[in-house]
């Protein structure tokens, strides 16, 4: 059998580059690899852009929220419009339909309202929900984002870092005083995600929303982004004992997602 003519590839000089966006791709790459929130004198450093290039590019990347500043202005870290985007994909969109069917079990045992979301280095993004069917509820659509260090999220996320990489973060972005009942003190939130590897999850009890409790869950990286499973509800339904038994059921359930998403990777 003869083989058919392949059709010949054109000269890689012969192919049009857009120097611009060559230079955005390199510059996300760069935030991405750092430990944490990038300056644009370490950016201009490492890429050898000048900073005149630089601020156009991260104008124009902030517009469009593929960049977001550190909450305290010192630098720059990767932005929700990536992560939405990768969710977008048809592989994100396969584990948000696989995930819905464990999110409504789980709202129909406990009767709150359950969320699946995507942990980035400054927020965590809601892309799945099954909310609570009684009148008062919390109310969290898919797009909804919160603060990374606000409340259970963030402890369940960095309690699955190394120690060292957890604290570059808390230093970076800063504890703050989302309520009185907020964690602000790095001592005792460290000893807080000790806490939370032991027991395999986090509480928030009114540290980010007054009124507000949670409980999170990891699911590790199945699609190359973390993910995380929590459950919210008012704090008058949400007390102590309600909150072992959610976190029992809780964690059967990221089992049960967790081996779904293995079975149909």
């Amino acid at each position: 059998m003869m083989n058919e003519p392949k059709t010949p590839r054109r000269p890689a000089a012969a192919r049009y580059r857009a120097p611009a966006v060559l230079k955005a791709f390199r510059l996300l790459e760069a935030v991405a690899a750092a430990r944490g929130a990038v300056t644009l004198s370490e950016l201009a450093r490492r890429l050898g852009y000048s900073k005149g290039t630089l601020h156009g590019l991260i104008g124009a990347l902030l517009d469009c929220e593929a960049l977001c500043e550190s909450p305290r202005g010192r630098g720059y870290a990767i932005g929700p419009a990536v992560v939405e985007l990768a969710f977008r994909s048809r592989n994100f969109f396969r584990i948000v339909e696989q995930a819905q069917p464990v999110l409504d079990g789980l709202r129909d045992r406990i009767g709150e309202t359950v969320c699946l979301g995507v942990l980035s280095r400054t927020r965590g993004l809601i892309v799945a929900t099954a909310e609570a069917a009684k009148p008062l509820k919390i109310s969290a659509p898919p797009g909804t984002s919160i603060p990374l260090l606000a409340g259970a999220v963030g402890k369940v996320f960095l309690a699955g870092l190394p120690r060292a990489r957890a604290l570059a973060l808390i230093r970076e972005q800063g504890l703050l005083a989302y309520t009185p009942q907020a964690i602000t003190d790095r001592r005792r939130y460290l000893e807080e995600l000790e806490a939370v590897r032991r027991r395999g999850f986090a509480v928030d009890r009114e540290e980010y929303l007054p009124g507000v409790r949670a409980v999170a869950v990891a699911l590790g990286s199945p699609a190359g982004l973390p993910l995380a499973l929590w459950v919210v509800g008012l704090a008058e339904t949400m007390d102590e004992p309600a909150l072992e038994t959610i976190a029992a059921e809780m964690q059967g359930a990221a089992r049960r997602l967790q081996e779904t998403l293995a079975r149909n990777a």
